[in-house]
């Protein structure tokens, strides 16, 4: 069975992608350091997958740790996720961000080939795009200046990537340009756990749907629109899971020296109020909201043209808006049960 390393395989995305690794055939060995994430996730990773996973506490920044890792584990393959993710945090502390997200892909490459290691997936984000000129996106759209710290950092581990795979490193490489991820495991044993305020769209929803938040701030409804608010491409989380698995896979035959990167969402845009709308419709609850003033630096719209990964890794999005919902109310409900 092979060995794949899920930095950060605790939080959100990665503890899905370990369920589909582990529904592949493959063994997840998971680091975190428990900063954004919580480790009642890894009990609940053994009563969905029905088995131990390995896992580590520690710091992606910490070399001596990771070379421990790749000592004890015959490690085949990487799917990195480990990072600092909040938009608006990352421009109040931008030096946390550069050395959490750049550093850490630094230790990480050097680790790997130390040991061997040639196959490496990156989660990056479609914040490299910025407000594209035309839409969809497609991977051959040209990146714009990031609005944040925390999208440079993206844009710059892309590069690392890009400039590591040139200098005829044995690297194989592949950057995952999420669009927007929500909902949950079916069993809502796992899902979107955030610390503090939600700085994402949906939590908000499912919060203020339980009675957590009083109501929901909807940012701006004069866009260019059709309802006059953002739109965004939502992703099940489950389906971006299987597009890291779909990678690894791919990787695989691949000769030295290889990189390559692919959008990761539906294909289709929904507003704000769409996603409104849709809650109410899956959860029966009527959604407490009102318009409040644009906010800085949010993108108007964008979503994802996915043919190439479809053509290439063989993947579609299985799951639509109200699926995706559908899970998310379920593991709030989950949540607000205990």
């Amino acid at each position: 069975m092979k060995k794949i390393l899920i930095t950060g395989g605790a939080g959100y995305i990665g503890s899905h992608t370990a369920v589909a690794l582990v529904n592949a055939g493959y063994e997840p060995v998971i680091i975190d350091d428990f900063s954004n994430s919580e480790k009642s996730v890894l009990e609940r990773l053994k009563s969905i997958t029905k088995r131990e996973i390995t896992w580590y506490e520690g710091d992606c920044n910490d070399a001596v740790r990771m070379r421990q890792i790749f000592s004890e584990n015959q490690l085949t393959g990487v799917i990195h996720f480990a990072a600092s993710k909040a938009v608006g945090e990352s421009t109040q502390v931008p030096l946390k961000y550069y050395r959490n997200n750049i550093v850490s892909l630094l230790v990480l490459l050097e680790t790997m080939a130390e040991f061997g290691v040639k196959d490496i997936v990156f989660s990056s984000s479609c914040t490299v795009y910025g407000q594209p000129d035309q839409l969809p996106v497609k991977e051959t759209t040209p990146r714009k200046a990031a609005e944040s710290p925390y999208g440079n950092t993206k844009k710059i581990g892309e590069d690392i990537l890009t400039d590591y795979v040139k200098s005829n490193a044995s690297v194989r490489a592949i950057s995952l340009r999420y669009f927007n991820p929500i909902g949950a495991h079916k069993t809502a044993l796992i899902g979107e756990l955030p610390l503090g305020v939600p700085a994402n769209l949906v939590p908000f929803v499912t919060q203020t749907g339980a009675g957590i938040r009083e109501k929901l701030t909807v940012f701006g409804n004069d866009y260019d629109t059709p309802d006059g608010t953002c739109i965004r491409d939502y992703i099940h989380v489950m389906d971006l899971a299987d597009a890291h698995v779909k990678s690894i896979a791919y990787l695989q035959d691949k000769g030295d020296h290889f990189y390559d990167l692919f959008n990761v969402g539906t294909g289709q845009g929904n507003t704000v109020m769409e996603v409104i709308k849709a809650f109410e419709k899956v959860s029966g609850k009527k959604l407490n909201y009102e318009i409040g003033p644009r906010r800085p630096g949010d993108i108007e719209k964008v979503w994802a043209d996915t043919g190439k990964i479809e053509k290439l890794l063989n993947w579609k999005a299985k799951y639509n808006l109200e699926d995706a919902l559908k899970d998310s109310w379920k593991w709030q409900l989950s949540l607000t049960a205990k």
